[in-house]
């Protein structure tokens, strides 16, 4: 096997981007195969069709598709050396791993919502979207290839949760972000101090859509969040970043900005999480909780679960010391419910 990583993916996925950024950070050379094409013929496939998909050797040397960035995240730390994504105290790297699950999971509902929610933004997606699939094709199989599309996607909707109740409570939860983001920009380059974490890919794979391809999002976070608009071109490269050990902040003492951010987190994840679960576990047809004092449904997610279970047991590993410090710092913000 050769150690260049290979992945296909597009750039109208947020976890390609994300991942894409990870590797040019890293300095980990890779080749970027288009998600269609012969480039492909060969490759194992996923079994659930996802992107981007890295084609990674097992223990054997058998290449095999692989799709979860969060947990390819921590097997590149292992495999390659050098400019690492997670903090060396523990305590941080929880707090960095639970950043890193909201963006994926939470940050990503507003991503779709936006996307298939409005007029312009979904006649967007349905104009390029196919194309990254291959445009050379006629102009009526490009249109027809964009509308099966949509309408697949807004079909996909209710497992976000975005519908005319929800919808507004997305929309408000996303330009709190914005706006606590925004305010820790002013002191801080990434989000756990000086130098990127996994966490800040995370939050950057779902902005290159929110604030660089869908019109109403990258409208309003131009408006109300100039230096994250500013952030997410800078970190498609961070190739050129020279971290310091000493670049993480502390644990003992969290900047108020990265709190209001971990407040955010714990008004809109917790509920949706913990109910997402239990619906899960109950074998229930529908998510119910209230989000903001406003009721929130949506169809069950069980890999959700799975990353509330994940969390869960990140926490529990902790020695005490570690977690009595992520604890102190969660108390206050809401997040704690998680771990009830």
């Amino acid at each position: 096997m050769s150690d260049i990583v290979a992945l296909s993916g597009a750039p109208g996925s947020p976890y390609t981007r994300k991942m894409l950024a990870v590797l040019r950070y890293r300095r980990i050379p890779y080749r970027f195969l288009p998600a269609s094409g012969p480039a492909l013929a060969g490759l194992p496939q996923p079994k659930v069709a996802l992107l981007p998909t890295f084609y990674l050797p097992d223990e054997a040397g058998t290449p095999q598709a692989v799709t979860d960035s969060t947990p390819i995240i921590r097997r590149l730390e292992r495999e390659h050396a050098g400019r690492s994504l997670i903090p060396a105290d523990p305590a941080l790297a929880f707090l960095d791993e639970l950043i890193e699950d909201y963006a994926d999971e939470w940050l990503t509902k507003a991503m779709f919502h936006y996307r298939w929610a409005y007029d312009a933004d979904i006649a967007k997606a349905a104009a390029i979207l196919p194309c990254w699939r291959g445009y050379c094709v006629p102009d009526e199989e490009l249109a027809s290839r964009g509308a099966m599309f949509a309408e697949r996607q807004i079909g996909r909707l209710r497992y976000v949760g975005s519908n005319p109740v929800t919808g507004p409570v997305i929309e408000a939860a996303y330009e709190r972000f914005l706006r606590a983001f925004d305010a820790h920009l002013t002191r801080h380059p990434y989000i756990l101090g000086h130098r990127p974490a996994a966490c800040d890919f995370a939050v950057f794979g779902q902005l290159t859509q929110l604030a660089e391809f869908d019109p109403t999002p990258m409208a309003l976070t131009l408006k109300v969040a100039p230096r994250v608009t500013a952030w997410v071109g800078m970190m498609e490269d961070q190739s050129g970043v020279e971290p310091k050990d000493d670049g993480w902040i502390s644990m003992d003492a969290l900047p108020p900005t990265l709190i209001a951010l971990l407040t955010e987190v714990g008004r809109v994840y917790p509920p949706v999480m913990l109910a997402n679960a239990k619906a899960v576990m109950d074998g229930a047809a529908e998510v119910a909780a209230t989000v903001d004092g406003q009721a929130w449904s949506q169809q069950p997610f069980p890999y959700q679960a799975k990353c509330l279970q994940w969390l869960r047991q990140s926490r529990a590993g902790l020695d005490d010391g570690a977690r009595a410090k992520v604890d102190t710092a969660l108390r206050p913000t809401g997040c704690m419910a998680l771990f009830a």
